[in-house]
């Protein structure tokens, strides 16, 4: 059976309560959390199919877990990996840094040779500028659990179909 490693970095729950979920949703897979703050560069070279999952915090930054992790992702060659990125954040409190982490996640993964699998349509979200947006798209599922926490299961249900 092949395998899905998703690592995330989560400080209220919502990123990790929504990736536990991920579980049920890949049932040709088998999938492996990891805490971004606990896992290694072995950890992740382990995987062909990733998910790298994280909250913003503050005014565009990276999730406290992923304040080191992101160092690992820099030392990995990703060649040959396919990536997808899953963001939460609240588009109505910090509208000009919407999501940003996965937009430097993203960054990172593309310099390290990743094939970046799953992004999605901005359309559903009112916000002012983001680092998650490439080519008129988030570069992964955009989630924002505090104003719409309604359609967190239906947009995760629809991202998973086919990502991998």
């Amino acid at each position: 059976m092949a395998k899905i490693g998703v690592f995330y970095g989560s400080t209220t729950g919502i990123t990790e309560e929504i990736v536990a979920g991920l579980k049920d949703k890949f049932t040709d897979y088998e999938v492996d959390l990891y805490n971004a703050g606990a896992a290694s560069k072995e950890d992740l070279a382990n995987y062909e199919n990733i998910i790298f999952a994280s909250s913003t915090w503050g005014l565009g930054e990276l999730q406290d877990d992923w304040a080191e992790f992101i160092e690992v992702v820099k030392s990995t060659n990703l060649s040959g990996k396919k990536v997808a990125l899953l963001g939460t954040g609240d588009q109505n409190m910090y509208p000009d840094t919407f999501v940003d982490a996965i937009g430097i996640i993203y960054n990172v993964a593309v310099e390290q040779g990743a094939e970046i699998v799953g992004t999605t349509a901005t359309d559903d979200y009112d916000f002012d500028d983001s680092l998650a947006v490439v080519d008129g798209k988030f570069v992964g599922l955009v989630l924002d659990d505090q104003n719409h926490p309604e359609l967190t299961e239906e947009k995760v249900a629809a991202w998973t179909v086919d990502l991998f």
